[in-house]
């Protein structure tokens, strides 16, 4: 194991190695992309997907089979290849022997981790019991054919050739390309590609410097609170992700008043109707999670083009996770809930590591009511404005997090922080979502205040008199009033 450090892919929530082949550091990262196919490649895409769930229940029952008799449990992936081998070719339909591996692989991996989480005193953690329809499924290296934006799986012997069209092309080069896996959520086939990807290189004296440190305070209304060594900060805005998850809740609920009437009693099979009401319910929640791990992925890779701009080579970010169980009332459990912060941090962990940067995970207790300037705990501010009530000091209050955050360590001590920033830079994330944009309304909002019924937003810019132009009218003259049932485009 010497030279290998596990790190968490990029889209996956299974441990991937990185590799050190002393040319240059290399990372797996992991890319989803959609597949356009037939009614009939999709059909067996789904039969692979079943077979797959089928090689998973044989594993729990045959353990099951095994307790109940008192004999030790088969979970070495060694063993259960072995079993594999013994129940003969075509018992899993058209899945092969290396999609059916995968799925042992996956076995044994969630056993030996959930048996070292119970060795380690954790009571709650249990082992795999539970039978899924559908079993993504991993091809690895030299079993697969990927040509363009046209990719062969590898199918029992028998069978005739798969051959599935991408979506989109491959963000990695072919070369770079380790594994590909079929995997199902919301309606929809994807595949997740697995490449290498190395670390970035800088020139000479551009590299990031160690002991250049920055603090990262995670937020729910601003995704990144970054306080940098030289009185510069970074805000980024997460307006267009709170928006998206308020409206995606508002029509959750609507939609669950509707499903309550059509729902069918206790022990009754749902008719036609309900399967198209449930699969409609998956779609739009796997299109909102899609949506927002977008928008934490752009947040993040805010943060790491400016740092490396700055050359930060360290990067002190704020863990919230140990106060996530406390109970605050329904609304604040609601969005943290709806937070995320696993897969954000997440996100900044990955982007952090391929570019170099160094990144520090320590305890946020009491950031955001600790006056950077004269070291007191003052009383927690409600609004973005934190105001020390001994020295004066008045700032941004994630900001004001950020720069106690790049005092910490993981030891708990402090040390030397940054200043207080001076320099603050704004961006937003999630350009991507509906209504982010002024050209881009999201028809589920209702209608601005002031805008007459059938006109769309925005109605008139600038509403002016015939035959003037704009530029008669100069900023120290009286702007005239708007008309009446046109609103002007103003920033909110």
């Amino acid at each position: 194991m010497e030279g290998r450090v596990f790190v968490v892919g990029a889209c996956c929530n299974h441990l991937v190695p990185r590799r050190d082949d002393g040319v240059g550091r290399v990372l797996l990262r992991t890319a989803r992309v959609g597949l356009r196919i037939s009614a009939g490649q999709r059909r067996r895409c789904f039969g692979l997907l079943v077979a797959a769930g089928d090689v998973w229940a044989c594993a729990l029952d045959m353990n099951r089979w095994r307790r109940q008799r008192g004999l030790r449990p088969i979970v070495g992936y060694q063993a259960l290849c072995r079993e594999l081998s013994a129940a003969g070719p075509g018992t899993f339909g058209e899945l092969d022997s290396v999609g059916a591996r995968s799925v042992l692989r996956r076995y044994s991996d969630a056993w030996f981790a959930t048996a070292k989480r119970r060795k380690d005193g954790e009571e709650t953690a249990r082992y795999p019991r539970r039978k899924r329809r559908l079993m993504p499924v991993r091809y690895y290296h030299g079993t697969f054919t990927l040509d363009g934006q046209r990719l062969r799986l590898p199918i029992g012997r028998g069978s005739a050739p798969l051959w599935v069209r991408l979506a989109r092309q491959v963000p990695y080069p072919p070369e770079q390309v380790r594994s590909v896996t079929l995997v199902y959520e919301g309606g929809r086939l994807f595949v997740d590609v697995t490449a290498e990807v190395p670390v970035t290189t800088y020139p000479s004296g551009q590299e990031p410097d160690t002991h250049r440190v920055a603090g990262v305070d995670p937020g729910v209304i601003h995704p990144f609170a970054v306080a940098g060594p030289d009185g510069e900060g970074l805000v980024v805005s997460g307006r267009a992700i709170r928006a998206e998850t308020h409206l995606h809740l508002k029509d959750t609920k609507h939609r669950q008043r509707a499903m309550v009437q059509r729902a069918p009693n206790p022990g009754q099979a749902g008719s036609r109707r309900w399967r198209k009401i449930r699969a409609r319910q998956r779609k739009l929640e796997a299109r909102h999670k899609r949506r927002v791990r977008q928008a934490q992925h752009e947040a993040a890779e805010t943060v790491i083009d400016w740092a490396v701009a700055r050359r930060i080579g360290t990067l002190v970010v704020g863990d919230p996770r140990g106060v996530l169980a406390l109970k605050a009332g329904r609304r604040h459990n609601q969005r943290v809930q709806a937070w995320r912060i696993g897969h954000l941090i997440r996100c900044l962990t990955d982007k952090a590591e391929q570019a170099g940067i160094a990144l520090v995970l320590v305890d946020e207790r009491g950031t955001s009511s600790t006056c950077p300037a004269c070291h007191r705990r003052v009383p927690k501010p409600s609004n973005r404005n934190f105001t020390c009530i001994r020295c004066g000091f008045s700032g941004h209050r994630d900001l004001v997090g950020g720069a106690n955050i790049a005092r910490r360590d993981p030891g708990g001590t402090t040390t030397t922080g940054n200043p207080f920033p001076v320099v603050i830079t704004h961006r937003r994330a999630g350009r991507h979502l509906p209504g982010a944009g002024r050209s881009r309304r999201d028809p589920r909002r209702s209608p601005h205040h002031g805008t007459a019924p059938g006109v769309p937003w925005p109605a008139v810019a600038r509403p002016t008199r015939s035959g003037e132009s704009l530029a008669h009218h100069s900023e120290d003259q009286p702007t005239p009033p708007p008309q009446r049932g046109k609103r002007w485009l103003t920033r909110h």
